[in-house]
């Protein structure tokens, strides 16, 4: 019976020391490949400004994961936000806050955009992200920021290569719950 019970406490173990390794710093060239994605998103788009967009993001989710103590996964860190333990580093606070920081650059040519993925399937939990895309073009033609999902190192794609999630508007998926909440709503009985 210890036995088990040994095993499962040495795995715990490795698991939660690998978990507790702070996120490695960018390498200049994760900088210039995602500001060259960026600069490749369509004629118009200012290389300086792709290129300051993507030392933001990089930059910025860096101390992101600082001031929402990122010690473990995701999921893990998930759980304890949701237990108080931690200030923040829920996905939607990773979107927010670092679209909130490329917002504050006033971008001429590069427009920043909110997704939500997995909001009508009930075995995942939902997940939100930032995307820039070119000023005029929809959320679909941009780039993937997504710093929650390796636990504080910034993911970035094409919308189109993120196969991993089913990205919607946030707008959309908001609005649809505001009507389901509206539609549960009973009528108040007549007096």
């Amino acid at each position: 019976m210890i036995r088990p019970w040994t095993y499962l406490l040495a795995l715990l173990g490795c698991v939660t020391l690998s978990a507790c390794a702070i996120p490695p710093a960018p390498q200049d060239d994760d900088v210039q490949r995602l500001a060259s994605e960026i600069r490749n998103l369509g004629p118009g788009v200012d290389p300086a400004e792709a290129e300051r967009a993507a030392e933001i993001a990089y930059a910025y989710t860096a101390q992101l994961a600082q001031d929402y103590q990122i010690t473990d996964s995701p999921l893990i860190h998930n759980a304890k936000v949701n237990q108080g333990l931690r200030p923040r580093g829920l996905c939607w606070h990773w979107a927010e806050d670092i679209e909130r920081r490329l917002n504050q650059e006033n971008f001429q040519t590069l427009t920043l955009h909110r997704a939500i993925a997995n909001a009508d399937n009930p075995f995942r939990i939902d997940h939100s992200t930032a995307i820039v895309s070119r000023k005029g073009d929809s959320l679909y033609d941009g780039v993937v920021l997504d710093p929650w999902r390796y636990g504080g190192v910034l993911y970035w794609a094409p919308l189109p290569e993120d196969t991993r999630y089913d990205w919607v508007p946030r707008d959309v998926v908001l609005d649809k719950r505001r009507k389901e909440q509206v539609a549960r709503l009973r009528p108040l009985p007549a007096p």
